[in-house]
């Protein structure tokens, strides 16, 4: 990773006026005013705690609550995986497993293996031995420690600025700004009028970034709106960033669960290694493998030369030490007996590919039923989406009050928390 040129101390400046879907390209010190009111306020005052206890309160027996994160079942428990439940007992049953302390940067099949799944086992990036691989504990230790390794590899002086797609994950500014970096930026992303990705100011926004920016894009799905770039549209953004010597932090929270596809997922990323683009990519493997209290996490970063791999390296084991010392084993160990052997992979292929379908089929049915109310507009936004949220387009006035269903007011819900009886 190369150190900036300039340009980084320049004044902060709005970067896009005012628009159609509300969102300005400007720096945020946290989330917004709102957020930060909601929190000076106390936990209990915040928009989802006082969500939660209006649900709490509600004595319907149909209430729903579609503010969580996890892929749930019908039934409306948490999703497990049956290849997943056998291969736990397998391995507790193993008599040559014996518990010790792994590496500081995890088990080094399992990054192996999550690099390939990643790249591509051709890729020329790992051929050339230019990729580090480290497991972390979930997704956001990822994301934290790659906003570590930019400061070490930017230099101590470096804070900014870091892009962020409007909207994101409320948890992403506070991330880099826990790791140093105060000069957080947003891009324009999804346009709530339209309801839909507006790649033209997303370009303007990135045209307008400073040398050296990291940008911060969802290889798939884009949480909280589950709207994810063409493949046609990221050819556009990835020649921008290199046009304009930015730095792409690409985010893979759950691999296979857009498209049932782990390496139609991973397009995005294995299109910018193939350009011989430094990259860095936070990656989850709870999702898609139904290990939500595992935190199994990995962080992936691909240099231009193989001669700056141990010097990375060598920061990467520091700073894990100073996080969280050691990653834990167990999901580790299933999803590297899964990615290491054949007939494992394409049963568990086969069990996230009925996911996403049923994903899909309940989106047709929330399309379909918001169509039979005679709800004004078009919905088929809803279907064009993927992953296991969508933006539903609905305000705070188009959920009547008979309807046991406790919905973020931001319109963001988790749609794999619904299922095809609701």
């Amino acid at each position: 990773m190369s150190r900036p040129s300039g340009g980084l101390g320049e004044k902060r400046v709005k970067l896009n006026g005012g628009d159609p879907g509300g969102h300005h390209c400007e720096p945020v010190n946290t989330h917004s005013a709102a957020a930060a009111a909601a929190a000076a306020a106390g936990p209990e005052h915040g928009p989802d705690s006082k969500l939660l206890s209006a649900l709490k309160r509600d004595s319907q027996a149909r209430r729903v609550d579609l503010t969580g994160r996890e892929y749930y079942s019908e039934e409306g428990k948490t999703f497990q995986l049956r290849l997943v439940g056998k291969i736990k007992q397998q391995l507790s049953a193993d008599p040559t497993l014996c518990p010790e302390y792994p590496p500081s940067l995890g088990l080094t099949e399992f990054t192996r293996r999550a690099n390939e799944a990643i790249l591509g086992k051709s890729s020329r990036a790992i051929m050339e031995s230019r990729v580090l691989g480290v497991q972390t504990p979930g997704f956001t230790a990822a994301v934290r420690l790659g906003a570590e390794l930019l400061r070490h590899c930017f230099g101590a002086a470096w804070c900014g600025p870091v892009y962020l797609s409007s909207p994101c994950d409320d948890s992403l500014a506070g991330i880099f700004q826990a790791a140093g970096i105060q000069d957080i930026r947003q891009y324009y992303y999804w346009d709530d009028k339209l309801r839909c990705i507006c790649l033209e100011k997303l370009l303007q926004d990135l045209e307008g970034a400073p040398e050296q920016s990291v940008v911060v894009l969802s290889a798939s799905a884009h949480y909280p709106t589950g709207a994810d770039l063409s493949q046609d549209q990221w050819t556009v953004i990835t020649q921008l960033i290199m046009r304009r010597r930015l730095f792409p932090f690409l985010l893979l929270p759950a691999q296979g669960l857009c498209y049932g596809d782990f390496k139609r997922d991973a397009w995005p990323v294995q299109l910018c290694a193939s350009q011989g683009m430094e990259l860095l990519c936070a990656q989850s493997f709870s999702h898609c493998f139904g290990l939500y209290g595992e935190a199994v996490g990995h962080l992936l970063c691909v240099l231009k030369q193989s001669s700056l791999l141990l010097s990375l390296q060598s920061q990467a084991v520091k700073l894990v030490r100073s996080l969280w010392a050691r990653p834990s084993v167990g999901g580790a160990d299933v999803v590297t007996t899964v990615l290491s052997n054949p007939a494992h992979l394409a049963e568990w292929q086969g069990e996230v590919k009925r996911m996403v379908e049923r994903s899909k089929l309940i989106r047709d049915i929330l399309r379909e039923k918001l169509r039979l109310l005679g709800t004004p507009g078009c919905w088929d936004h809803l279907t064009q989406q993927g992953g296991l949220y969508c933006c539903t387009g609905l305000n705070a006035g188009g959920i009547s009050d008979k309807e046991e269903t406790c919905e973020p007011p931001s319109q963001w819900l988790s749609e794999c928390e619904r299922n095809q009886r609701q």
